[in-house]
């Protein structure tokens, strides 16, 4: 219906061109939206406003000008001036009922559009160090970044999901580190655990299986280990030092050979478990690139190069530093250490380079709330490369809270231990996890109530929504046991007979479901289809509650089982889109 209107409002502007009111190079971008109030009709526009300085005349005598050069449409039962120079619509009722045709011709089509013309986006999102097990905290991520790459591919972007795979530098380091330590206890050897180390489960796991494989191979004695290491913080030394003097001593004793093994198993073994969980949730990549692969193939000295030519990197202090300061940053930032390493900032403008030189029009970063300060240094080091910074958007996610009723859930403990992401989806399920995950504002704190999310009662939004498809497929399931066959054409025919207010309130909102899906998508907003099918739901269990579908009459009842059967579609089409399931029975 939108497009119509704003087909109309276009010739009229063509019909002011020609009698000189418009200038001929006038081109004019028509926005159509609904309006909040029933009284101020269907649809308005604001396209006099817009123009009315072009034009030099006043809105409203352009507005009237506008209006008296609509063409005639059946669909327009009236339009009126309002305000300052608004234009408002005024639809035949009946006129969008065609939408049940509609959607019944399109399926799993509906509400597809191509908005975004084909425009090449990147979306990374997690992104986690392949340090250990992703937990709670990373599932609102993965959640909110594959909805919003499906939603903005649904309205027709080109769209790439990738993975920053941090498989180099100094966390990495402590991890194989953690995995020996661990090791030569299972060998038998008795030593004090860094505090700075990995200390959750999974590092013993890894280390057990090295030694069920390899027995006592790579056993140093813990003397050699220990001898001259500086005293760790417990001890009233220094953390820091103490595990990098552990990391140069294990590097020490296994060789270059066997430390790259060490590493390269604990990476394997929890970056595999990553993929099995993200996938498990819903989630696949088209890439997972290494942060490695940008050192060994010298792209970060490739993008310091380029930083250097243009007059942003000095020297100071032995470290090479970037001038971000000069370009937003609060303050300039070390991307060569003073022993000649990268720091993670170095490999990450390395990274950002290699996306705009891949040719995507859009990155999109999504990150946990805790890295905003991040934001400026990455824009700075955009400019600094020659980019146009407003390629780069970044989208933060808040923290989850996890609750079991009114019983907060402890999220992490001095063990190192913490909810896993595997162990949230084994008690609530893949569909309430994403549900509740993206219910709310990515920006937004949220608390994920863990009871509710299990409950079969309609508190709980996602078995609210899916048990309204299962009502319909239940309809569906009482006409075949009654013997009668649905008629789509008999329905059509009758499509006037739906008059009553649920059902014209149902058709209005099953028409909005193709803007909606442009506006979630454009916003990076997710949240608006949740609460868009929540609305959908709702209106169709109030609609079930008040009337009879499989009435005697074979004209109003395939009318009405068409409008519950283009509710059910709306219902799919939403809920694919969010990788969520539609059972139907409940």
């Amino acid at each position: 219906m939108k497009q119509k209107i704003e087909a109309l409002i276009l010739q009229a502007v063509e019909t002011l061109k020609q009698n000189g009111v418009l200038a001929q190079e006038t081109n004019p971008q028509v926005i159509i939206e609904r309006t909040r109030d029933a009284q101020h009709g269907d649809y308005a526009s604001n396209l006099a406003l817009t123009l009315a300085k072009a034009a030099k005349t006043n809105p409203r005598q352009l507005a009237e000008q506008l209006i008296a050069a609509l063409p005639e449409d059946a669909v327009i039962t009236k339009v009126e001036l309002a305000g300052p120079g608004f234009i408002n619509f005024f639809i035949d009722p009946y006129a969008q009922h065609a939408i049940i045709e509609t959607i019944h011709q399109a399926g799993p089509a509906y509400g597809l559009s191509q908005v975004g013309a084909g425009k090449k986006i990147q979306v990374e999102f997690v992104s986690a160090n392949p340090t250990g097990p992703l937990h709670v905290g990373h599932g609102r991520g993965a959640a909110y970044g594959s909805v919003l790459a499906d939603l903005l591919q649904a309205v027709g972007f080109n769209v790439h999901r990738e993975y920053y795979v941090n498989d180099a530098g100094r966390q990495m380091d402590i991890l194989a580190t953690s995995i020996w330590l661990r090791y030569l206890e299972e060998c038998g050897e008795v030593l004090p655990f860094p505090s700075n180390g990995y200390r959750g489960e999974y590092v013993r796991n890894i280390a057990w299986d090295i030694h069920d494989k390899s027995g006592n191979e790579y056993r140093r004695p813990v003397d050699l280990v220990l001898e001259d290491i500086p005293a760790d913080e417990p001890q009233g030394g220094d953390k820091e030092l103490h595990i990098d003097a552990l990391i140069a001593r294990t590097k020490t004793l296994l060789g270059a050979g066997l430390y790259r093994d060490f590493f390269q198993i604990g990476l394997n073994t929890i970056l595999d478990d990553i993929k099995d969980d993200l996938h498990e949730f819903g989630v696949d990549y088209q890439q997972w690139f290494s942060e490695r692969q940008l050192m060994d193939d010298g792209s970060v000295e490739q993008a310091l190069a380029c930083l250097r030519a243009g007059g942003h990197l000095y020297e100071k202090e032995g470290a090479t530093w970037f001038a971000s300061s000069n370009l937003g940053d609060e303050k300039d930032r070390v991307v060569v250490r003073e022993n000649g390493q990268y720091t993670y900032f170095a490999s990450d403008i390395a990274y950002h380079m290699n996306k705009l030189d891949r040719g995507f029009e859009q990155i999109i970063d999504i990150w946990g709330a805790d890295h905003h300060g991040y934001i400026p240094r990455v824009r700075a080091a955009i400019q600094a490369l020659g980019a146009d910074e407003s390629k780069l958007k970044v989208l933060l996610v808040q923290f989850a809270t996890l609750y079991r009723g009114e019983e907060k859930v402890q999220m992490s403990t001095r063990s190192g231990e913490f909810v896993t992401l595997r162990q949230l989806r084994n008690e609530v399920g893949k569909d309430a996890a994403r549900f509740f995950y993206v219910l709310r504002r990515s920006e937004q704190h949220m608390d994920f109530d863990l009871k509710l999310a299990t409950s079969k009662s309609n508190e709980n939004p996602v078995f609210y929504v899916q048990y309204a498809y299962a009502r319909v497929c239940s309809v569906l399931r009482q006409l075949d046991e009654k013997g009668w066959e649905r008629n789509l054409q008999l329905g059509i025919d009758n499509v006037r007979l739906l008059s009553a207010e649920h059902e014209n309130q149902l058709i209005a909102t099953i028409a909005r479901y193709p803007e909606l899906l442009e506006r979630a998508a454009l916003q990076y907003e997710p949240h608006q289809l949740i609460h868009y099918l929540r609305e959908l739901a709702h209106e169709f269990h109030t609609y079930y509650n008040a009337h009879q579908f499989l009435v005697d009459d074979a004209g109003l009842r395939n009318a009405r089982l068409n409008l519950i059967c283009a509710v059910k579609q709306v219902l799919a089409n939403g809920l694919n889109l969010l990788n969520i399931n539609t059972p139907e029975s409940m």
